[in-house]
């Protein structure tokens, strides 16, 4: 099993000790949409040992510009089922558990508290105002990430009580952040996939103690210019 995943482990940054910490992870992913399907892809690929998937929606035509884990043949079926099964078809040593509900107050600490990690694939300030609040509760860090038009954004808050900078270090104002208008919709496809890589290479690091995570900063992109930024929260 372990020829799987020898190109990762021949890194001195994760052998065989990082390979054993990603077996031992249980990350779960919040939306498997235009973010999650990198997300998820690449992270099954790594070998997390357990991946929680929770969507509430259902495969659209308009999806497939950008959510690649879908193929046509599934249009109308849950999201969360049909990740799951494709994921499981990528790598079946990984445990993959399909949740197909909205995160809602009254679910997500019970959802999140079996996780040790939560990823953001989701397009909206209200789940991320719960998924982070939620994360402070349990102690859990969050990996946030956001997209828009030709540009993206990711973060990481670890919640571990040292004072780090949060998702509301971002958005302070949660009721004027709410009562904004949705950005719009618009966007290239691959700036979900190249936003969703990064989330899961953060996800990655996390959990192998590697290189410098996005603590206390917010990487930045424009495609249009290939421009990035790395900002102190």
């Amino acid at each position: 099993m372990m020829e799987r995943y020898e190109r990762q482990t021949a890194l001195p940054e994760i052998g065989l000790e990082g390979q054993r910490k990603l077996k031992e992870a249980r990350v779960l992913l919040v939306g498997v949409g235009g973010l999650g399907s990198p997300i998820s892809l690449y992270l099954t690929g790594a070998g997390v040992g357990t991946l929680g998937v929770v969507d509430p929606d259902v495969v659209s035509l308009n999806n497939l510009q950008r959510q690649v884990l879908y193929r046509e043949e599934e249009l109308g079926q849950p999201k969360a089922l049909c990740a799951a099964q494709r994921l499981r078809g990528l790598n079946s040593s990984i445990e993959v558990k399909a949740y197909p509900t909205r995160l809602t107050k009254e679910n997500a600490l019970e959802l999140m508290q079996e996780y040790d990690i939560v990823v953001d694939g989701c397009d909206n300030f209200a789940t991320r105002f719960l998924i982070n609040d939620s994360c402070a509760t349990l102690g859990k860090p969050y990996v946030y990430g956001g997209i828009c038009g030709f540009e993206g954004q990711v973060s990481l808050f670890p919640h571990d009580g040292k004072g780090h900078a949060t998702y509301r270090s971002l958005f302070p104002d949660e009721a004027a952040t709410l009562a904004m208008p949705h950005p719009p919709k618009a966007v290239i496809g691959v700036t979900p996939g190249i936003v969703g890589c990064v989330e899961a290479t953060e996800v990655i690091k996390w959990i192998c103690s590697v290189g410098e995570s996005l603590v206390d900063r917010l990487w930045t992109i424009d495609l249009r210019t290939m421009q990035t930024g790395l900002f102190d929260l």
